[in-house]
């Protein structure tokens, strides 16, 4: 998300009645933005066997979108102050509902990677818009209502999400199999296309940064250079140019450094601001959200192949199971923000980030002892273990990075944060190739796919319990009792509502 300081830009007001059918509409967009990425994963085996996909393909397929999603987020919040927030957040809500259509309609894996990737660049012009929107439409005093209500939405994305997808891919609808899960955007795409149009009011900054697309290009570039590889690498032998191309990526982000600070000094606009990581709880706060992005892409992936693939589940007895985890994060983050966060400051986060390894180590152990046997309901624990560390993280972590910045970088700031996390969650992703697949043998009899599956899942895991170490000590170098908020900023910290990505 980004925000912009408008203090001379038209002021809301408060008896426009308009304003709230115009939160409806861009809740809506944000909820269906959740709940594509969240539904996807659990069709995921769905659409491999029906499409006959390879597994570089399937990990594309949440990449892609990730990649797409990451690197125009900050270009996209950059667009709606110039260009005009209700222009751009309808181009980005009729791009997103063709994107769904082609994807829903999709005749080859090929054609489906493409078809998010898309849907993933219309989200990245979308969802910036968004709180923009709420910002400039609600006077300050009814703010704080109307974020508590994008966050209840937020949840209610987070958890309905897996479950819908289950849903939707288990009743087959009109003999579609997996489709509508993408296709159910489509009535809801266009009826937020139609009213935005009518009931959005249309705003810009005053003072907009201007775009640095060679920024968002060498941004792009490096992460191709690193995540192809690492998808396609074990399918072709780990050939030498994959090597050459994951060792160029660091010279593509060194050249990216160098660009950013000429475009600082020459514009001031850079996509990056580089300043900011001088501020030591903002660096640490930026390595922490790009490693739990990692340890969460690997994480739901494998999770989901283990599940409907290794133990031979249903989609819809996937999603079910899935259901503690959910309502455990919910509940977490609820009580970290409201109780914990304010008494004990840092200390918190650090907390989640050990319950969620003990969770981990826990579902490592259950799936060790009980192999393929094992029941839905012996997950609950390990999960809810795992979702209240997670909750207990994930709320708080925005306003903990934040609350040394100054208050003139804010805005950039919480675009950045959400950035590396998605560009975390895509690397998470690539790298399932490694912890997961480069663990079971390519050619497997039947017989061998539960149980091979199953090693696969319990390595994944020893990766994501490490991850949550590496967080751990990151945090240190977070303030011990982080600011309420940043002066002038008071909107930046809701970039936390964006976080329910992290749920994918």
């Amino acid at each position: 998300m980004t925000f912009t300081d408008t203090p001379h830009a038209p002021q809301p007001v408060a008896g426009d009645r308009r304003r709230w059918f115009a939160l409806a509409i861009v809740m809506t967009a944000a909820f269906m933005d959740l709940v594509d990425v969240t539904i996807v994963n659990i069709a995921i085996p769905s659409i491999q066997r029906d499409e006959g996909a390879t597994f570089s393909q399937i990990q594309w397929i949440t990449a892609g979108y990730a990649l797409a999603f990451a690197a125009g987020l900050v270009t996209g919040g950059r667009l709606g102050d110039i260009h005009g927030r209700k222009r751009i957040f309808l181009v980005g809500i009729g791009g997103f509902t063709l994107a769904s259509a082609l994807c829903g309609l999709a005749v080859t894996p090929e054609m489906l990677v493409a078809s998010r990737i898309l849907q993933g660049a219309m989200a990245a012009l979308m969802v910036p818009q968004v709180l923009s929107i709420v910002h400039a439409t609600f006077p300050a005093h009814e703010r704080g209502k109307v974020f508590g209500l994008f966050g209840a939405i937020v949840g209610l994305g987070a958890v309905s999400g897996p479950l819908l997808g289950a849903l939707l891919t288990e009743w087959n609808l009109f003999g579609l199999g997996w489709r509508p899960i993408f296709l159910i955007n489509l009535p809801v795409g266009i009826a937020g296309l139609v009213l935005g149009s009518r009931f959005i009011t249309e705003s810009k900054a005053p003072r907009a940064l201007k775009l640095d697309l060679p920024g968002v290009a060498l941004v792009t570039l490096a992460l191709l250079m690193l995540l192809y590889p690492l998808t396609r690498g074990r399918e072709l032998g780990w050939p030498l140019w994959g090597h050459l191309s994951m060792a160029g990526a660091l010279v593509v982000f060194g050249a990216l450094v160098a660009y950013e600070r000429v475009k600082s000094a020459r514009d001031g606009s850079p996509l990056i601001e580089l300043s900011l990581f001088r501020v030591k709880s903002f660096a640490a706060g930026i390595a922490v959200q790009t490693v739990f992005g990692i340890g969460l892409g690997v994480f739901f992936l494998v999770w989901t192949l283990y599940m409907q693939v290794g133990l031979g589940w249903s989609a819809l007895r996937a999603g079910l199971t899935g259901i503690p985890f959910s309502v455990a994060v919910s509940v977490a983050a609820g009580m970290s923000v409201q109780l914990l966060v304010p008494r004990y400051g840092r200390k918190v986060l650090q907390a989640g980030a050990l319950v969620m390894a003990a969770g981990v180590l826990i579902y490592l152990w259950e799936a060790g002892r009980y192999g393929q046997s094992i029941a839905s309901w012996q997950m609950a624990l390990p999960l809810v273990v795992m979702g209240a560390g997670m909750g207990l993280i994930v709320a708080p972590l925005t306003d903990a990075v934040l609350s040394e910045v100054p208050r003139e970088h804010a805005g950039s700031a919480s675009g950045l944060i959400n950035t590396v996390q998605q560009m975390g969650n895509a690397l998470g992703l690539g790298l399932v190739s490694v912890v997961f697949f480069g663990v079971i043998d390519e050619r497997l009899a039947p017989a061998e796919v539960g149980p091979a599956f199953t090693d696969g899942f319990q390595h994944a895991l020893g990766w994501v319990a490490a991850v949550m170490g590496v967080i751990f000590l990151l945090m240190f170098a977070l303030p011990k009792r982080p600011a309420q908020h940043v002066e002038g900023a008071e909107d930046a910290p809701a970039a936390v509502a964006k976080q329910p990505e992290l749920v994918s």
